[in-house]
């Protein structure tokens, strides 16, 4: 059996902090809106450290062996309960691992999992189903540095330490095109359910950071996802043709969105036909070259019930971004976006169906996307340069578009309004005054629910 070396001294402190971490997750406590209690809410009693298993936190020994063979113990032994894998103080670095249900990866303050930079034995996986094709290039694709497929019950939370994927070595093969595959997230939970992911810090991811595909009651929640501004295609959260995700408390600041819903690729996500559904975005602080909430623009599975709200952002190139394309097909309905705060953006809010490209050829040019049930309210935005885009398509105009309560100021020299295009909808109490296919409305008129 296993020698466990953290003290029996030192357990109950692990214990309590776990509770405290995960109380945290689901806003115990707190007076605050809170969607996290989604996922329940376990105290696990097995509790092993990295260390057992011959894990160096010198940075510069390679633990790949020990996390597997940890992992693994996890796996095969079954504990009732499942069991804490304790990475305690130190810079671990690893190759890519898999994680397995019921367990909660726990990152002590300066502990460290940090990403090897030879990427030449990373391993391969299939391209999602949905997409056809990695999403940058055609064929597989690199797995992620921490992946689960088919997996419940998993925590990945801690205080505060960091997961770290050393992702320059990749922006830099994605930059001079030399690139094989598509590049690896930093996180990816595949076809899984009850994930919560607290308390942790993440950098340098080498393309998404945080990846939930297929997967339902997922929180995402206090986390902190840092990236360059100019680092190619590091989204921060990405919830992907999933259901019952909740995204709270959380500062995001990478080189482009921040929170990017998705639901497939054109013909594969038409043909794949799983949506996201019943996501919450709430109390987001970010930066980013890009958006800071975006749907899209992978939408051909369809996207529905989204709620955001309480998203302060600065330095940004979009506040809210909702894009499609021809040939997604699908549909994007029953958004509600509340309260946002921008500052110094070159967009506040683009509503667009020209947005991304195609997977191959092989496209359907009539699969035209429905958008409908857009509500946008309560939008305080300084020095943005251009109030609002809302491009429709000539075939499917938007439709049920509904603004109430935006005030977007720019600067005298660079201000420009809005611009819209086969789009029907309201407005009420705008400024600058919106474009005149917004029918205004006056008085106590507020736009009805489609929930």
């Amino acid at each position: 059996m296993w020698r466990l070396s953290i003290s029996v001294v030192f357990l109950p402190c692990i214990a309590a902090f776990l509770l405290t971490a995960l109380s945290s997750a689901y806003g115990y406590g707190d007076s605050e809106a809170t969607c996290s209690g989604i996922v329940p809410l376990r105290y696990r009693n097995d509790k092993i450290s990295i260390t057992d298993f011959g894990g160096v936190g010198d940075g510069r020994t390679v633990n790949t062996k020990a996390f597997r063979a940890a992992i693994y113990r996890i796996q095969h032994l079954r504990r009732r309960g499942g069991t804490v894998l304790y990475i305690p103080p130190g810079v671990f670095l690893t190759e890519s691992f898999s994680l397995t249900s019921h367990m909660t990866l726990f990152l002590a303050r300066g502990a460290v999992i940090k990403a090897v930079q030879d990427t030449r034995n990373w391993p391969l996986i299939d391209p999602l189903p949905s997409y056809g094709r990695g999403r940058e290039l055609p064929g597989a694709r690199y797995m992620s540095f921490i992946h689960g497929d088919g997996l419940r019950d998993v925590f990945i939370t801690g205080q505060n330490g960091t997961i770290d994927g050393q992702g320059e070595v990749w922006w830099n093969m994605w930059r001079s095109r030399t690139l094989k595959f598509t590049r690896p997230n930093l996180i990816e939970f595949k076809n899984s359910k009850e994930i919560i992911i607290s308390n942790v810090i993440f950098q340098n991811s080498p393309f998404w950071n945080i990846h939930p595909v297929y997967c339902s009651d997922v929180v995402i929640h206090h986390v902190t996802i840092l990236a360059p501004q100019d680092s190619p295609n590091t989204d921060g959260i990405d919830p992907d043709s999933s259901n019952n995700v909740c995204i709270e408390d959380s500062y995001i600041s990478t080189g482009d969105d921040l929170v990017a819903i998705k639901s497939g690729w054109d013909e594969y996500g038409i043909a794949f036909g799983r949506p996201s559904s019943n996501i919450t975005i709430r109390r987001i602080t970010g930066s980013s070259p890009y958006a800071g909430i975006a749907i899209g623009s992978e939408t051909s599975g369809g996207i529905k019930n989204i709620v955001a709200e309480h998203i302060s952002l600065s330095n940004m190139g979009v506040g809210v971004n909702i894009k499609t394309n021809i040939g997604r097909g699908g549909y994007i309905k029953n958004i509600k976006i509340s309260n946002v705060y921008v500052e110094n953006a070159k967009y506040g809010i683009k509503i667009a169906g020209d947005t991304g490209d195609h997977p191959d050829a092989f496209y359907n040019p009539n699969a035209l996307p429905i958008v409908k049930g857009i509500h946008i309210n309560n939008v305080w935005g300084v020095n943005v340069q251009n109030a609002g885009s809302i491009q429709g398509l000539k075939g499917s105009p938007f439709t049920g578009i509904c603004l109430s309560e935006i005030n977007l100021h720019g600067s005298l020299n660079s201000y420009r309004t809005w611009k819209c295009s086969d789009v029907i909808g309201t407005s009420l109490k705008v400024s600058p005054w919106p474009c005149s296919e917004l029918r205004t409305t006056s008085g106590s008129y507020s736009c009805s629910s489609t929930f």
